[in-house]
């Protein structure tokens, strides 16, 4: 009987020490789920915070403003005020020089004084061909660059410019020696404008 008793007595105790165990160790899994969830929670966080805010880094890159920059503004005949934004030096040995022209008159404008006063550029129409670049320096005077048949290499304003219309526009010259970089850029009856030339990329 004793030898009986004492067998059950070692089996209960054997199977409170194996179910102790067991609920230890559930316990110990359960709480290592539960710190591994909470990393994963805290790393999504950051890795979205973190997103985030190159979403907006970029966000806020993407809607910087840009702005032409305004090397010369002249305003002077028939309410006429011109901008140069550009004048570039390209290994072609040519200068092309660009900017916008806004008709703040109430009448049609059709720069037919523009055109210049040869013959051979009658042609061009509405234009920038007898526009001109001036390096007082070295006292010399550079026209606009054409093709054989007399056409500028420059624009044309077809249909001229409207009352409070903006149009753009660009003329190519001869460039002068690469030590100038200052010189006036002259068209019709515009008051000269300064500009400097930038070498090209």
């Amino acid at each position: 009987m004793n030898n009986r008793r004492t067998a059950t007595t070692r089996r209960a105790m054997t199977a409170v020490a194996i179910t102790t165990g067991l609920v230890f160790t559930v316990a110990g899994c359960g709480g290592g789920d539960g710190d591994d969830d909470k990393s994963e929670k805290k790393s999504t966080s950051t890795s979205s915070s973190e997103q985030d805010k190159g979403d907006d880094a970029e966000g806020e890159n993407g809607q910087a403003p840009k702005t032409d920059e305004v090397l010369a503004e002249v305003k002077g005949e028939e309410s006429i005020t011109l901008r140069v934004t550009s004048a570039v030096r390209d290994d072609g040995g040519f200068v092309t020089v660009s900017g916008t022209v806004t008709n703040n008159g109430g009448r049609f404008w059709a720069a037919a004084n523009w055109r210049g006063e040869e013959r051979e550029l009658n042609k061009n129409g509405s234009s920038v061909a007898g526009a001109n670049l001036i390096d007082n320096a070295g006292k010399k005077k550079y026209l606009v660059l054409r093709d054989t048949q007399g056409r500028c290499l420059c624009t044309k304003f077809t249909g001229g410019v409207k009352p409070s219309q903006t149009a753009e526009w660009y003329a190519q010259f001869p460039a002068p020696p690469e030590g100038t970089i200052k010189v006036d850029f002259q068209v019709g009856a515009m008051p000269p404008a300064p500009i400097e030339i930038s070498e090209g990329e």
